[in-house]
């Protein structure tokens, strides 16, 4: 133990004697402004999910659709013009409803008119091809 020692204190003497040790220069600036140095990044490697259950599709045809309206209008809107008119998601768009009212009531849409309500719902005219009757589709979902 004392050998080890003794022996590592010589070498320490005779690299002090030889000059092998030096106070550490700093390098020369040649810029003022100082850039960071680029340091490894590693690729995110997660050891839980960061959310408790997977999102899920906040759009389907059950929350576009809140409910059709019945006023007056809206009854002389569907034996005139073959129009049905509904409150919908004030998120959906024109094409998002029209597949709504599609798939929910097996039933082809010629064009979806939308205007914003001062109340702030949105409200969908939903236009119906010749072949399809508003009236018995009315019926049929228990408007009238």
């Amino acid at each position: 133990m004392a050998k080890d020692a003794k022996e590592q204190a010589k070498k320490a003497a005779k690299a002090v004697q030889k000059g092998g040790v030096r106070a550490k220069t700093l390098k020369k600036r040649t810029s003022v402004t100082f850039h960071r140095p680029r340091t490894l990044k590693h690729a995110r490697d997660p050891k839980y999910p960061r959310t408790s259950a997977p999102t899920s599709k906040a759009m389907d045809e059950y929350s576009i659709l809140k409910f059709p309206l019945t006023t007056e209008a809206a009854m002389k809107k569907i034996e005139d013009n073959n129009t049905l008119v509904f409150i919908v998601d004030a998120r959906a768009d024109k094409k998002k409803i029209k597949r709504a009212v599609m798939q929910m009531y097996d039933i082809q849409v010629m064009k979806v008119n939308t205007l914003i309500r001062p109340d702030g719902q949105k409200k969908a005219f939903v236009r119906l091809t010749p072949d399809y009757d508003a009236l018995d589709v009315a019926n049929k979902i228990g408007i009238i």
